[in-house]
């Protein structure tokens, strides 16, 4: 099994553990009933923690989709006949296995089943293009994939060029109640026609109906893992523009768990005794902030969480929420804007509403507004990375109005404003931010040379974020060393982009800025010198589309005759943006 102390070579990062203390300023704006350090080892690994709550609350539904509901007792049932399955197929614990699910009662089910078996999940999205599809796989070295039939046209493409010799495909009702996965899936293949045809190879595909029938057949033997050993691979863009995986392991994950647990336990105390919490999981599952906060932190809450597939589609997602009383809310601005515009909004019941979480972008105020107004309910807005399993920072639970800053640190946390040379700033003066926490990566997986990159000796960890500390210990975002594009709370990398433009044979140079957006945040947009006089913005953008994702396109094409640039020839991206701005300023 792959442990830190197994492959610390690869990483060659030290041991932070015994490190010297910074002065945590932050504590004296604690809420009382929060403490400032807590006990990890309670628990073994995060199986440990899962395996206590498919015990404590077996009887409870666990998540609710597309009107089915799936009982923790359940969870705990299909989850083991999953490990089971993969141990019998020949994967050893250690091994990556791809996650490629919206968000449907498969995704847990897999998720769980891949821990049990010792193994690593390695958290895809769905929408990856075959070359960024092929890049993580290849980079995990992933030898089982759990795919959407809907996106298996994607894999087969790519497959051969991979490790993979597993490959489970599921129809999106698959888990749903007995009577109705027959229908969704008819309706999914067969009237919208939303599986294109794909071809897999059978010596290494199964459906996972067929998967099922044959792990009921065998034993789960339980496999033992540490807080040491490897839990999630959770891939984020680079300033290279190579994605890169954050190796997060079974203590990053529980450390995470039980600080956002205890963050959050003073407004809990408002909910009835033995009230069981009814969350939104509208966020996708592969994210890191729907991960940790949605499928392990509300495991742990034992919480019933109501899954959206598709969060783009709101009149469904307001018919799906209007049929329960929710009392947490983990989301992103946007959704957020887009939600209390709309006009069904009001059918929701927001009276057991105690705690929205705000994270993946900036909360603006003119949404943080609106929200607390129709539902009484502030936004406690956050910040975390995927490397740091999310989330680092958050305003305390029982605020009640909108702050401008991303709150205190965490429990255990400790963050601090360095300059340029790595030395530390006073408090208001605005540098790099860098965090030292249990729920920090071990590395980028396979990658030491980014590692030692982003790692001072000291073990604090650079965020690539401009940030201040204000004195009362509240962290405030300021901008984006890496010149990232935020686009509906997901990271796209300008780089990624511009080497996937430049490609194209009529283009000379480019560069990828984000421009505000109303409805997404920001939007990536592009800066074109022509090579060839016939280059329009059409065929640029129907290029792109090939090789990167939706939300990773541009959606501007601005055609310049030359780019700003510094004395060495590095292009000025914020300069662009600056322009970009004012641009659109004088436009209104």
């Amino acid at each position: 099994m792959a442990t830190v102390s197994a492959i610390s070579n690869v990483f060659n990062v030290s041991n932070f553990t015994h490190q010297p203390s910074v002065d945590k300023i932050w504590l004296n704006s604690y809420p009382k009933d929060v403490p400032a350090t807590l006990n990890y080892d309670v628990y073994t690994s995060l199986n440990h923690l899962l395996n206590e709550v498919y015990i404590t609350h077996a009887d409870r539904v666990a998540y609710h989709c597309m009107g089915s509901d799936l009982s923790y007792a359940e969870l705990d049932k299909q989850s083991k006949q999953i490990a089971a399955w993969l141990r019998f197929k020949g994967l050893q614990p250690g091994d990556r296995v791809a996650v490629i699910l919206p968000n449907i009662l498969q995704y847990p089910c897999v998720t769980a089943g891949i821990l049990r078996a010792g193994m690593v999940c390695v958290n895809t999205n769905p929408l990856y293009t075959a070359t960024e599809l092929k890049h993580q796989l290849n980079d995990s070295g992933a030898t089982a994939v759990f795919i959407l039939e809907n996106f298996a046209h994607i894999l087969q493409s790519v497959l051969q060029e991979t490790a993979v010799k597993q490959v489970v495909v599921t129809g999106i009702g698959d888990c749903l109640s007995w009577w109705k996965a027959p229908i969704v899936n008819y309706l999914v293949r067969k009237v919208k026609k939303l599986v294109p045809a794909f071809n897999l190879p059978a010596q290494h595909t199964t459906t996972f109906n067929a998967m099922r029938s044959q792990a009921r057949l065998l034993s789960y033997q339980a496999v033992v893992s540490t807080m040491n050993d490897f839990a999630f691979l959770q891939y984020t863009g680079g300033t290279t523009g190579v994605s890169k995986g954050a190796a997060l392991t079974h203590r990053n994950i529980v450390s995470n768990v039980l600080q956002l647990k205890a963050w959050m336990q003073p407004k809990m105390k408002e909910l009835p005794i033995n009230h069981q919490l009814v969350m939104v999981c509208a966020l996708p599952m592969y994210h890191i902030f729907s991960s940790t906060m949605s499928t392990m932190m509300g495991a742990n809450l034992g919480a019933k969480n109501i899954l959206i597939p598709n969060p783009r589609n709101l009149p469904e997602m307001i018919k799906t929420l209007s049929r329960f009383k929710i009392n947490m809310f983990p989301g992103v601005n946007t959704l957020y804007n887009a939600l209390v515009s709309h006009p069904d909004f009001k059918t929701i019941d927001f009276s057991g509403l105690v705690i929205t979480n705000g994270g993946g972008m900036p909360v603006s105020r003119a949404v943080a507004d609106k929200w607390f107004a129709a539902t009484g309910c502030c936004i406690a807005e956050g910040y975390g990375l995927s490397e740091t399993s999310p989330v680092v920072s958050s305003n305390i639970a029982i605020a009640q109005e909108y702050s401008g800053t991303v709150g205190l640190p965490l429990p255990d946390t400790e963050i601090v404003i360095r300059d340029e040379q790595g030395q530390n700033l006073a408090l208001g003066e605005v540098g790099e931010i860098c965090i030292r926490g249990p729920q920090l990566m071990q590395g980028y997986w396979n990658q030491p040379d980014e590692t030692v990159k982003v790692l001072y000796p000291d073990g604090f960890f650079r965020s690539g974020d401009l940030g201040l500390m204000t004195e009362a210990g509240h962290l405030k975002i300021v901008d984006r060393i890496k010149n990232m594009i935020l686009v509906s709370g997901f990271n796209v990398y300008p780089f990624e982009l511009e080497n996937v433009v430049a490609l194209h044979p009529a283009v000379l140079e480019c560069a990828a800025i984000g421009i505000p957006h109303e409805k997404s945040g920001e939007i990536p947009c592009m800066y074109v010198i022509k090579k060839e006089s016939y280059l329009t913005e059409a065929e640029l953008l129907e290029f792109a589309a090939k090789s990167l994702t939706s939300y990773k396109r541009p959606k501007k094409i601005v055609f310049v005759n030359s780019l700003p640039k510094s004395n060495v020839g590095k292009i000025l991206h914020r300069e662009l943006r600056n322009s970009a701005i004012a641009a659109i300023a004088n436009k209104k």
